[in-house]
């Protein structure tokens, strides 16, 4: 008996993070008294490779052998918080690693309904147990073949298999592109066969299913799948299964490959069977074995069996990718364009896998952006040279998409937080910018593209000077051409929009905190991202300051941008030391959003009370700055209704003012005299600096009738968000087609996909058990953890604030936190806890702000979440004679 290896890795869903601690239970399917394993992955989601034994590899590259040529096992994982996976069969070659990449789904919480359970089982492989069934033949055309839907050959970034023959009753499931080539190349194939003989045979599998693609040949017959698993009609994927290590690594290299015929554009479906059991009159896969074993490599295998006039093609067209790979490697001490975009996605992907450290974003290729580089090519089964060639290159774009995406997802179902028009200072201008003009909404344009343009080389840079020139106008039009914008030169709202939007998409990758604090303080000497920004901030100041001079935006601190700096804090009432530490920082923030926000006088500081009451009627750019007060906390505080920020003191403006003025135990008229000025300053300040922003989803009730397919409206776009949410949890929920509030065909495919996986009646429309699942399964999803979890996360505030609708860990350790004071006091209940705040979690949060003197918001900031701490642990003195005592 031989040994093959075994690697079991625990992560979310797509490989978003890692699920650590995970405990795995190991048993061998080929011995009744086998004795089972017990290991546990670490923090990290790596458990310890595993040698285990298995027949000789001789026996898979013998196409007569009788002897199965693997060995067999079962494997379960579970951890607390997350639904138990079990999977049976797992296939183990001698001398080759087996993968068993298991995807972790939390546990279903506040009633949710219970999904069908996370068990797979590895069926006899392909090869050793062929199936009853005939393989596929190359479609053939009786008439004039349709026109195709694609103009060219895509790599799709997902391909939805049916999990039987075409018109079968059988589920279907979406995963991405590549682990399902690698999926197919390990169950139709053995990883012992010679390189060259399994890459002609995944460049097959690749062309077969992009073909089906290309030529839309499901869908164009009114099927919603891309292709099935019936090897009658394609080719064998086996869902949940192992993946062996060699089909993965050669997947990663050649997956933007395909087979086509010279001349054409389409990918040839390469038809092809096992030639032994069924012969077939394309590629025979034992054949790919001996003719590999002559010297061939694989292109000159493709050609033995389908003809000289084939070629494989690599094309760039992937879905889903930010940027193609750029040709050659990048390696330590490159520079470059090329260099930012791996750092920026590398910087964001480390956010959800922390241990692969900070690369830095200055395109330089340095010692930190080669230690990231290691570490995740060593996690994700790479080569670890600290290279970025073509396969790690999209690798790490690969991962980069699927944590984004479920970021984007997740900030999709958030609670609008107020930030685009008042904490950023982004609202668009109100009138189209053009070649000419001047002022702050340029120069903010300006800045957004100048940093765009260090990470994308299709974009061009221009400089930082609020005047709308020629190559302002020319870094417009390449940002318009490239993402489908009409290319005349002029920010209207549409490109103001997606200018914005990207450069907040950028922001979030690169951004340490919520502000953006880069973690240590900017002096002379300093370079980078943090410091353009610092620049481009005191460039905005000084159009409203006369005192404070205006620096290059150009990313060094020098000596003119210390000088500014100096200006800026001596303006403010700062310590005048020319360095940005976390105070400066945050200044220079909220003087920014109040500048462009327009809410200042020339030379005024913010919060200065106007000298006389503001009431109905009032008018002008104090009116405004007290808006923008009001539109910032409306945020936070349900009872305080949002409002325009005109500089009008109408109506609205004064209803809102009345519900600040209850909430915080003011005198309730409706006037904005020097206490309510004051008030009003000091707690938006103290939300902006200390408290951070609020982390909520929204919470839609049922709508009181049945959405079915025809209905329109914002309640089918929030059922098509949930369907997308879940979607990306589990592979059986077929996506709705987008976020457009039309209920069409698709988002019905897709609501009978969750009614099916959640054992619910099939019915396609979403009636208020639907609703409600839909709702809870969100929910269960958002709150992703453990009890354990939440214990081990200790006291401190988490740096963003919570209320009705926040889920997660940290709302699991402030019930945790809730319950222990219930414990010692009984004036106190105890709350569910499930990750949710819920109302019950809502209530319990205002009895104790109630009880502590608080103002009774139902918001957990930082003082409210302290103080319940000190419940449990109340502060030592600063003297205290009886300490010891």
């Amino acid at each position: 008996m031989c040994n093959g290896t075994l690697r079991v890795q625990t992560y979310a869903a797509r490989e978003s993070a890692p699920v650590g601690n995970v405990r795995i239970r190991l048993r061998s399917a080929d011995s009744q008294s086998a004795q089972e394993m017990e290991f546990y992955t670490d923090g990290e989601g790596n458990a310890l490779d595993l040698e285990l034994p298995a027949p000789p590899a001789s026996l898979s590259l013998d196409e007569n052998a009788t002897q199965r040529p693997y060995s067999v096992w079962d494997l379960t994982a579970d951890k607390e918080g997350y639904q138990t996976l079990t999977l049976e069969g797992l296939q183990l070659f001698a001398g080759q690693m087996t993968l068993a990449e298991l995807e972790m789904r939390p546990m279903q919480r506040l009633g949710a309904p219970a999904p069908l359970p996370d068990s797979f089982e590895t069926p006899p492989h392909q090869l050793y147990s062929p199936g009853s069934e005939a393989p596929s033949s190359a479609p053939v055309q009786f008439c004039e073949p349709a026109p195709a839907v694609l103009t060219a050959p895509i790599i799709p970034e997902t391909i939805t298999v049916h999990l039987g023959k075409p018109a079968a009753s059988a589920q279907n499931v979406t995963v991405s592109f590549r682990k399902y080539i690698a999926n197919v190349a390990s169950s139709e194939v053995y990883p012992t066969w010679p390189e060259q003989a399994l890459r002609a045979n995944i460049h097959a599998q690749i062309s077969l299913a992009l073909n089906r693609i290309f030529t839309e040949w499901y869908p164009s017959k009114g099927y919603n799948f891309n292709i099935t698993n019936s090897t009658s009609y394609d080719q064998y994927y086996v869902h949940g299964r192992e993946i062996f290590e060699p089909m993965e690594r050669i997947t990663d290299d050649i997956f933007n490959t395909y087979v086509r015929r010279e001349g054409t554009i389409e990918p040839y479906y390469t038809e092809y069977c096992d030639g032994k059991t069924v012969s077939c009159p394309g590629m025979k896969q034992w054949g790919t074995v001996d003719r590999a074993n002559e010297g061939k490599n694989a292109l000159q295998i493709l050609r033995y069996y389908y003809g000289n006039n084939i070629e494989i093609v690599r094309t760039n067209n992937i879905q889903g990718i930010p940027q193609s790979y750029p040709g050659t490697a990048l390696r330590r001490g490159d520079s470059g364009e090329d260099v930012r975009i791996i750092q920026r996605q590398l910087t964001r992907i480390a956010k959800n896998y922390p241990a692969f450290g900070k690369p830095g974003t200055d395109g330089v290729f340095g010692a930190a952006t080669e230690a990231s580089v290691k570490a995740f090519q060593k996690h994700f089964n790479l080569i670890a040279d600290g290279v970025v060639g073509r396969s790690t290159w999209y690798k790490i774009s690969y991962i980069y998409v699927s944590v984004k995406k479920l970021a984007e997802l997740t900030s999709e179902g958030e609670e609008p937080t107020g930030s685009q028009d008042t904490i950023t200072g982004s609202g668009y201008p109100g009138t189209p910018l053009r070649r000419g003009d001047r002022g702050t909404s340029v120069e903010q344009v300006q800045f957004w593209l100048q940093q765009l343009a260090e990470f994308d080389p299709d974009l061009r840079s221009l400089a930082v000077d609020g005047i709308f020139g020629s190559g302002t106008e020319a870094a417009v039009k390449a940002f318009q051409e490239k993402n489908g914008l009409a290319a005349d030169g002029v920010v209207g709202r549409m490109t103001w929009d997606a200018i914005w939007s990207q450069y907040q998409s950028l922001q979030s990758d690169i951004n340490q905190s919520n502000n953006g604090y880069p973690g240590s303080p900017l002096r002379l000497g300093s370079r980078g991202d943090a410091v353009r920004k610092v620049q481009f901030w005191l460039r905005i100041a000084a159009t409203n300051y006369s005192s404070i001079p205006s620096p290059a935006v150009d990313g060094i601190f020098g000596s003119g941008t210390e000088t500014a700096v100096k200006a800026f804090q001596r303006e403010f009432g700062l310590t005048a030391d020319g360095v940005v530490g976390p105070a400066t920082w945050q200044k220079l923030y909220e003087i920014y959003a109040d500048v462009t926000n327009q809410l200042l006088a020339p030379n005024q500081r913010p919060g200065v009370y106007p000298g006389t009451p503001l009431r109905l009627g009032s008018t002008g750019r104090a009116v405004r700055e007290a808006q923008f007060y009001l539109v910032l906390m409306s945020a936070y505080y349900s009872s305080i209704p949002r409002i325009n920020i005109d500089g009008e003191f109408g109506p609205a403006t004064e209803t809102a003012v009345k519900a600040f003025q209850k909430l915080f135990g003011l005198t309730q008229d409706g006037v904005i005299g020097p206490a309510t000025w004051e008030k009003l300053y000091q707690q938006s300040q103290t939300l902006r600096t200390r408290d951070g922003l609020v982390h909520a989803y929204r919470l839609l009730p049922w709508p009181g009738f049945a959405l079915a397919q025809g209905a329109m409206g914002s309640d089918v776009a929030w059922m098509q968000f949930l369907l997308e949410y879940i979607g990306y949890f589990y592979d059986q929920v077929q996506s709705p087609g987008g976020i457009d509030g039309v209920f069409g065909s698709k988002t019905r495919d897709s609501l009978e996909s969750f009614q099916r996986e959640f054992s619910l009646p099939v019915t396609g429309t979403a009636d208020e058990t639907t609703w409600n699942a839909l709702t809870a399964t969100f929910f269960s999803l958002a709150a992703a953890g453990s009890e354990q979890t939440a214990l081990a996360a200790g006291p401190e505030y988490p740096g963003y604030v919570m209320k009705l609708g926040s889920a997660g860990d940290a709302v699991m350790q402030l019930q945790q936190l809730m319950n222990q004071v219930a414990v010692l006091y009984c004036a106190a209940e105890f709350v569910p806890v499930d990750g949710v705040f819920g109302e019950t979690t809502d209530q319990a949060v205002r009895l104790f702000q109630e009880g502590l003197g608080l103002p009774v918001t139902g918001v957990v900031d930082e003082e409210t979440w302290q103080r319940i701490y000190e419940l449990l642990n109340p502060p030592i003195p600063a003297s205290c004679a009886n300490c010891a005592k």
